[in-house]
């Protein structure tokens, strides 16, 4: 869970900031950070995942750092889509005609109706990086032999299949409940925060 909480945190800081700047100022800006994240998302990201393993080498720290260097490019997607939209509405426009600036108008502003579709992003991004980290470690990529691991144990379990098939089997419901109930955490705190699910709920 520590690799998901830091992985996913400081991917969405990455991601969510270059995303508003990009969504919000469109032109040379948006331009500039659409074709770099094009070109990041073209690798594969199992493959960049265990690629950049390879070279960082294993741990806690390595493996939240290659989910970040992976899934930034998520957030910031998604997030320029949705700021994209936000910056044609009518209260933006209300903000420029009394003259505030352009970073109060993404703080104030901009940010505040990205916070439900983040919040989304960001359960779904802690599932993924759960089964990025799953893989990473079950083929030795993630951390030491003595730290367990759950793709460690699935990896293990296998060799005794059918004599303990509990060995695999546990961690792998571990990885499903997780993942599921993070999905499920998502869709809840989603329905709470976002003012447009709760007024069709009225009706």
């Amino acid at each position: 869970m520590f690799v998901a909480v830091v992985g996913t945190f400081f991917a969405g800081l990455i991601g969510v900031t270059l995303a508003l700047f990009a969504g919000f100022y469109r032109g040379a800006i948006d331009n500039l950070i659409s074709r770099f994240v094009d070109i990041w998302i073209s690798f594969p990201p199992i493959l960049l995942s265990i690629v950049l393993m390879a070279v960082l080498g294993t741990g806690l720290t390595k493996v939240a750092l290659a989910i970040i260097l992976v899934d930034w490019t998520r957030f910031c997607r998604v997030i320029r889509g949705e700021v994209f939209n936000i910056r044609e509405r009518d209260f933006i426009l209300a903000a420029r005609a009394i003259a505030l600036g352009n970073l109060r108008i993404i703080v104030k502003e901009v940010f505040p109706n990205i916070v439900p579709l983040l919040t989304v992003l960001v359960t779904l991004e802690m599932g993924i990086a759960i089964i990025v980290e799953a893989i990473l470690s079950f083929v030795g990529l993630s951390v030491e032999a003595s730290v367990p691991a759950w793709g460690q144990m699935i990896a293990l379990g296998r060799l005794y299949i059918h004599q303990a098939w509990w060995i695999m089997v546990f961690p792998m419901m571990c990885i499903i409940t997780s993942v599921l109930g993070l999905n499920l955490l998502g869709d809840g705190l989603r329905e709470v925060l976002d003012p447009r699910l709760k007024v069709l709920g009225m009706k």
